[in-house]
């Protein structure tokens, strides 16, 4: 991609959530032009960035340099990367880099770093002096489309994903698009799965363009742009709209529940899977289980395995290296899921391509001899 036909000025999305309302840009070159959009928004002097070993030899440099020609001082921490590191052991130093910085009010954190560094900083963010300022600076195109936006925060727990955090808003998320070009394959259809997600929840003419275009989004430069900018203003309409995830917001979990699982039974371990691989596995066990439940045809199920397959993404459990626990197995994961309520499983089902929706008290049963069907064992 030649980075002279891309807009100088990135693309900006609003996050409308009143006096917390903040901005997201997308654009090439972020990175190093960072210090000035904080310095415009923010009035402090000090930050703690919090990146990861894979991250922090790329861009860690480039944005302390950024910081330091605006004048603001800053400290870095670098962690290991991987799923592993949202726990505990992890959160205590990320929490004392945050303290050990002396951040105040005005002052920032940031997550320079994939879903993971932005799901354990934004906790951490959350619960240093009850609540200190959170900037995010997503490097992956999942945490760029989805993790960094939203406030959602946590780390796993050996119960499942996510069940330990707040909802913390960042002040300003930066999505520089030049540093997808450094993601391995893999990663960058990881991310996609989450660009896909948007057009099956309630966007089908998106889903549509993704379809026939979903090369270009990988070669990079303005459809690139294009996808990544759609997704985010899908995610901040439904946040804005339901920010603690009390109904509409719940949407954005489709393809999560059964991804969430599948996640805790390879104990999220990267090699065998990754978290859009979750999902896009999870998608389609959605449209699949809802074609048995009689919501929606068949045919959407194949074509949503269809399109995801084509990008080179798993679209069932066997596509997993390894052997998977027995499907009862598979239910404790699910039954321990932050969606549940009230001990009955909670689903997002759909009613075709972009008619997805909220599915209360979904029979276990039901869903057990599903995942028998799926997964033989």
């Amino acid at each position: 991609m030649t980075r002279a036909s891309l807009s100088a000025a990135p693309k900006t999305v609003r996050v409308d959530l009143g006096d917390r309302s903040y901005d997201i840009l997308i654009g090439p070159g972020l990175i190093a032009t960072a210090a000035g959009e904080i310095a415009g928004r923010l009035k402090g002097r000090r930050m703690a960035v919090i990146t990861d070993e894979h991250v922090a030899p790329l861009y860690l440099e480039p944005l302390m340099a950024s910081l330091k020609e605006k004048g603001i001082e800053a400290v870095s921490l670098v962690l290991p990367a991987g799923e592993k590191t949202k726990s505990f052991e992890h959160l205590i130093p990320v929490c004392e880099a945050i303290l050990g910085a002396r951040i105040e009010r005005n002052d920032a954190v940031i997550a320079l770093g994939g879903g993971v560094i932005g799901d354990l900083t934004g906790f951490a963010a959350g619960i240093a002096r009850r609540g200190s300022r959170f900037i995010q600076i997503p490097t992956s195109l999942l945490a760029q489309v989805d993790s960094s936006v939203g406030g959602k925060t946590g780390i796993n727990s050996p119960h499942g994903k996510n069940l330990i955090g707040v909802f913390h808003q960042p002040d300003l998320v930066l999505a520089d698009t030049d540093v997808l070009d450094t993601l391995s394959p893999r990663e960058f259809r990881a991310g996609y799965a989450e660009v896909a997600k948007y057009g099956l929840i309630d966007k089908p003419d998106f889903f549509a363009w993704l379809e026939k275009n979903w090369q270009a989004v990988f070669a990079g430069g303005e459809a690139r742009i294009e996808a990544i900018a759609i997704s985010c203003q899908a995610k901040a309409d439904v946040v804005a709209a339901d920010e603690r995830e009390n109904g509409r917001r719940a949407l954005l979990n489709l393809g999560h529940t059964f991804g969430h699982a599948l996640e805790a039974a390879t104990q999220y371990d990267g090699r065998r899977l990754v978290h859009g691989e979750g999902v896009a596995i999870g998608m389609v066990l959605a449209h699949q289980f809802s074609a048995r439940m009689n919501l929606a045809s068949p045919d959407d199920a194949t074509r949503v395995e269809t399109h995801l397959k084509a990008v080179g993404l798993p679209t069932r459990m066997n596509d997993i290296p390894g052997t998977l626990p027995p499907a009862e197995k598979l239910m404790d994961a699910i039954a321990q899921d932050k969606k549940v309520k009230g001990g009955k499983l909670t689903f997002i089902l759909t009613r075709g391509i972009g008619q997805s929706f909220v599915a209360d008290d979904v029979p276990a049963n039901e869903v057990l001899r599903f995942l028998e069907e799926k997964h033989p064992g």
